[in-house]
This record gives C-alpha cells, structure tokens and sequence, in this order.
C-alpha cells in the first residue's frame, strides 16, 4: 500500500534523509519512531506530496507521489502533530468546509459527514464551536477531517500528544479500530503507543533507518543473544556456587545480577544461542540444584530505541 525506496532529502547542504526504504501493508498499523530531528516529519511530508524528495522513490496505492500527487491527495489522509482546525467554527461547518475542499460531492457530503461524526464519537458535538471542546475531542475532529473523504491511506503524526490517559486509551482504540479499513502511519514519541497499538515499527535516527520489524522480535532479538531469569535452589551443596561458576565457564553461559536470598540464587543467564541452554540445564540438574524459575528477559521497546539511537553506542561500533 505504501513504499519508499531509496528516498534521500537536502535541506541546502544538510541531509534529512539518506537512502531510506520501507514498505507498509494494506491494513497495517506501522510506528514510526525516532528522536527529535531524525526525519521523521520530512518521511511524512514527501509522503504526502507536501515536500519532494532530492532522489528516490515513493509511492501510495500504488501512485507516484512526485509524479501523481493528486491521486494520491484522494487516498491518503493527514493528521499533522498540530491539527489544521478553525476554533471559531462549529464541528459541523468545520466538516462541511473540508469535504468542499476534498471534492466530497454535494450529495452524499451531510451523510458522509453524519457517518464519520458517528464513528469517533461526535455525533452529539457537531453543533458545538470546536475552540469550547476538550483537547481529546479536537484531536477526534482532527482526525475526522484526515479520514472524511474515506482515504485507503491515514498518517497520524503524534495522535495523542497533550491527552490525559483516559483520551490517549480512546484515541489508541480508535486507532486500532481505522485499520480495520484503513492503511495507518503511526508517528509518536509515546513508545508505549507502539508497543501497544502497532505491530511493526520502523525507528530513524540521524535520517537513516535503524531497524525495520515487529515489536515483538525488536525486544526479543535486541541483546543479539537469548537470556532467562533464573530462581535454583542448591540444595544441601555448599559448594554449588563454585560448581555453577565452572558450569557457566564450561559452556557459553554468563551469569550476571546474583542475588541469594533464603537459600534461593536468583541471576540473569545469558547463552549464545538457545540450544546452549539444553547443556547448562544438564548440568545444574546433575549437581542436585533445583530450578524455582525459568523466564525469558526481553528488552522494552525503550531499550530497543535507546540502544539503536544512542551517539554513543553507534561510536562504539565504529
């Protein structure tokens, strides 16, 4: 439904965007993620035909968007990090005035505009001036004028900047409920959001892609290595903890964070590979020591974007 391919942007001598590829698919929420300045708003913006971009291509519902920008206008809906509202109007007129400038014919323009208002919960605010609404309920009108003309395409850029937690849990059911018919782009600082409303994500740090994947295998996959919580109870042995040492020596374990509590050793195992651990099992379980809790550790999305948009992490692989 989406895809950008080599897209690289200049502002004068700076580059924004260099070489960036992605692809999103029909009925799919993608996050995108980065620090301030990383490029995020000059993607969304050659996106949606505001900005060209200096090399690359890319395209929306499988129209160019340098070359066919109007068809693409058709199908794609924009909710900028500020929402283009007129505070004096009502939600109604507001509506009203966006669907004239999108072309929404005459006809079907009032039930189109009941239709929408009725979706996301304003069908009892159309007739109030948008300036005495909450800031939850503008950001819903802002999203209304995005999705008016029924776009195959939305790109939200920080949907729930602002919002108390009881709008930012509306508007992320809200959100989940567009993909049912919609293509979604999901800008935000909020990594909670992703985690809890997208399935992949794309994080840009510097104008480059860092990653391109689900959450699941971000936080799963971001030490490179498998690692488990550990609870063993060493028995009668005195000696187990010189013993567990030779055992980790012996194989490619790495204990870190022990803890001894009422008889308990509680530690994080580190393993170059999963299989790894079949061997350490073995041979904890041959020294008489119990096993109380084995638990996978994975990183927080948090962790994951701290680690791939780190300065200092990106100098030490250099």
């Amino acid at each position: 439904m989406i895809e950008m391919k080599n897209i690289t942007r200049y502002y004068g001598n700076f580059r924004a965007l260099n070489d960036i590829s992605f692809t999103v698919n029909k009925g799919e929420i993608l996050g995108l993620l980065g620090p301030n300045g990383a490029g995020k708003t000059t993607a969304m913006r050659i996106l949606t035909s505001f900005l060209p971009a200096t090399s690359g291509t890319a395209t929306v519902a499988g129209f160019d968007v340098f070359e066919e920008s109007y068809e693409v206008r058709r199908r794609l809906g924009y909710l900028p990090e500020t929402p283009p509202l007129y505070l004096e109007m009502t939600v109604e007129s507001y509506l009203n005035f966006v669907a004239e400038i999108k072309e929404i014919p005459g006809r079907i323009r009032r039930p189109r505009i009941r239709e929408t208002a009725a979706r996301l919960g304003l069908e009892e605010n159309l007739g109030r001036v948008i300036g005495h609404l909450s800031k939850g309920f503008r950001q819903r009108v802002g999203i209304a004028q995005a999705m008016l003309h029924n776009p195959e395409v939305l790109i939200l850029d920080e949907p729930t900047v602002g919002l108390d937690p009881n709008q930012i849990i509306e508007i992320r059911h809200l959100i989940k409920d567009l993909a049912s018919d919609h293509t979604i782009i999901l800008s935000t600082h909020y990594l909670a959001e992703v985690s809890m409303t997208c399935v992949r994500v794309v994080i840009i740090n510097e104008g480059e892609i860092v990653a391109v994947d689900t959450v699941a295998n971000l936080e799963r996959f971001s030490s490179g290595k498998p690692m488990w919580k550990i609870a063993i109870k060493p028995g009668n042995d005195q000696n187990f903890a010189e013993k567990l040492k030779k055992i980790t020596t012996a194989t490619t374990a790495q204990c870190s964070e022990l803890q001894i509590e009422e008889g308990i050793s509680r530690f994080n195992l580190e393993m170059e590979t999963e299989e790894d651990f079949d061997e350490f099992f073995r041979q904890v379980s041959s020294a008489g020591a119990i096993f109380r809790q084995i638990s996978p550790v994975r990183a927080s999305l948090e962790d994951v974007f701290l680690k791939l948009t780190s300065n200092e992490e990106k100098r030490g692989e250099e």
